[in-house]
């Protein structure tokens, strides 16, 4: 995912989308990073992506940018990189779930706790 944000919103103005040196099938390979370069590539990834949305303004908003050598509106890419990001936060949630198992701890209601959960919501709404 960092990758693909790096690639996207590096010099997004500028430059394609899709930077020549971005290796898209690599990105599929297993890769023997410890948890500290993981964190390094997330955080480098979510940084260059906000630092992109920080530059916008009123003048640059419905500039064209190009993705893989066809111009598309900013809002377009913009929404299809929020889009496209949950699918995979998605997919590191379901593989944490794989292997943490019994230890996993939800973000959302605890399984086997939805009547507790709903219960004290309607509970505390009726307060």
């Amino acid at each position: 995912m960092s990758e693909n944000m790096l690639s996207r919103w590096t010099d997004f103005f500028t430059s394609d989308g899709e930077k020549d040196w971005r290796n898209r099938d690599a990105e599929f390979e297993p890769q023997n990073l410890t948890k500290t370069e993981l964190i390094d590539q997330w955080e480098k990834g979510w940084h260059c992506l906000f630092s992109a949305l920080d530059s916008l303004n009123e003048e640059n908003f419905n500039q064209s940018i190009l993705i893989r050598n066809k111009q598309v509106k900013l809002i377009e890419s913009i929404t299809r990189q929020i889009a496209h990001f949950p699918y995979h936060i998605g997919q590191i949630a379901y593989v944490g779930k794989m292997i943490l198992n019994d230890k996993w701890q939800t973000a959302s209601i605890a399984k086997g706790k939805s009547k507790e959960f709903i219960q004290a919501q309607f509970e505390k709404n009726s307060n």
